[in-house]
């Protein structure tokens, strides 16, 4: 329950009967392998660097075939995803979009960007996601009212858990509500059981978008997607993050659009790194499973939650302590042995720019959460050994802790 609570110069000493590390231990660093070289070199030898070039619609219909979408957009990061998106929808002012309080601030930025609403929906214990049923006796609330619906509901899969859409997939259908998936931390996740069983997150709802950041599961430097099966969105998404020029000679744009592309350097990386994503996701569910039986018992800590129907990425492993100011502390810890671990999101309705902002449920579950969250380092090239000394400093920390 919720209230229950790697760098080549590192130098290896031993530790008891364990190999340990010196060194600092990243959160979340990329793993540049693979054809990533290759790909790079033939973009220089080439000179297709820009936005133009034959890896950027390569990296599009590879992504969609590995999400098992029908098309795929190209963007220049996973906010600029998410605002064409809501451009796609005609999200505008007077719309309510319903999004997570708990996440990061681009999800609800664009939301902003269209002079529409945000709506906060507070998090429910077992995915740290928005909560499904806070939303559903919403929906109902507002249809027995006759009052106005949300356009949208922004579903985000915070931290590479998958959000529970079984039920709030078909209410959306049933009010004519567009539902857009964020997946920017989720690639690679998908549903276990139910109707939805199989699916890949950002598959779900009318438009996904992903994020291709540098710690990502899957990088380009810097990027992002838009995934969906409708045609017509698809060709608009492109008008648009091409600052909605005509085809032809002249420069001739008919409404306001965006440079939003993506370069074909970008995604020749991305390419490159897609094609381990299999190979990546092992790994960080491989690190999960370690940080699972080796926090397992220890006084003092929560892990994140494991939902029936999912089958998350981990993108970052992520723990609850039993207070902010032992989390604080943990940190401090962490970062004194050379460990880089991060607190998890302010929720929205605590910053400036959404305050004011109407709220489904109280925050208080949110709030938990970011109080007393923190992430712990999560690369796919984490060693055994670099992780057996996260799990010893923290251990540590925890134990001596309860024992006071």
């Amino acid at each position: 329950m919720l209230f229950d609570a790697g760098s080549p110069e590192r130098r290896h000493r031993h530790f008891g009967t364990a190999t340990m590390t010196t060194g600092r231990i990243p959160l979340a660093e990329p793993h540049l392998t693979g054809n990533a070289s290759r790909y790079l070199a033939e973009c220089l030898r080439t000179n297709f660097v820009s936005s133009v070039g034959p890896f950027v619609e390569r990296f599009e219909s590879e992504f969609a075939a590995r999400l098992g979408a029908t098309h795929a957009i190209a963007c220049a990061s996973g906010t600029a995803a998410l605002h064409v998106a809501l451009r796609l929808l005609d999200v505008g002012p007077g719309d309510d979009v319903f999004v997570s309080t708990f996440t990061f601030v681009a999800s609800g930025n664009p939301i902003l960007y269209q002079g529409a609403t945000p709506v906060l929906v507070d998090s429910d214990e077992a995915t740290w996601n928005l909560d499904a049923t806070l939303v559903l006796d919403e929906l109902a609330r507002r249809h027995r009212l006759g009052a106005r619906m949300p356009k949208v509901i922004e579903a985000v899969h915070v931290l590479g858990q998958a959000a529970d859409l079984e039920a709030l997939a078909v209410e959306c259908d049933r009010h004519g509500i567009t539902l857009l998936e964020d997946a920017a931390e989720a690639l690679g996740a998908t549903y276990s059981n139910g109707p939805l069983a199989g699916r890949e997150v950002g598959t779900v709802g009318r438009l996904g978008c992903f994020s291709f950041n540098g710690n990502k599961i899957v990088t380009s430097g810097g990027g992002g997607m838009i995934v969906t099966d409708d045609p017509s969105l698809a060709r608009r998404a492109k008008h648009l993050t091409t600052q909605a020029r005509v085809p032809g000679r002249a420069y001739f744009h008919d409404e306001v659009g965006y440079n939003y592309r993506l370069t074909n350097v970008a995604a020749a990386l991305g390419v490159a790194q897609l094609e381990l994503l299999d190979e990546f996701l092992v790994a960080k569910r491989r690190i999960a499973a370690r940080y699972d039986a080796g926090l397992l018992g220890v006084p003092g800590v929560a892990p994140s939650p494991r939902p029936r129907w999912s089958n998350p990425t981990h993108w970052l492993y992520s723990v609850l302590l039993d207070t902010e100011e032992a989390r604080d502390a943990a940190l401090d810890r962490l970062q004194h042995a050379g460990i880089e671990a991060r607190p998890l999101w302010t929720p929205l309705h605590r910053m400036p720019a959404f305050q004011g902002a109407p709220r489904i449920g109280t925050g208080a579950v949110a709030e938990v959460i970011a109080q007393r969250g923190l992430s712990l380092p999560s690369s796919v090239t984490l060693t055994e050994n670099d992780q057996d000394r996260v799990l010893a400093t923290l251990r540590e920390f925890l134990t001596t802790t309860s024992s006071r």
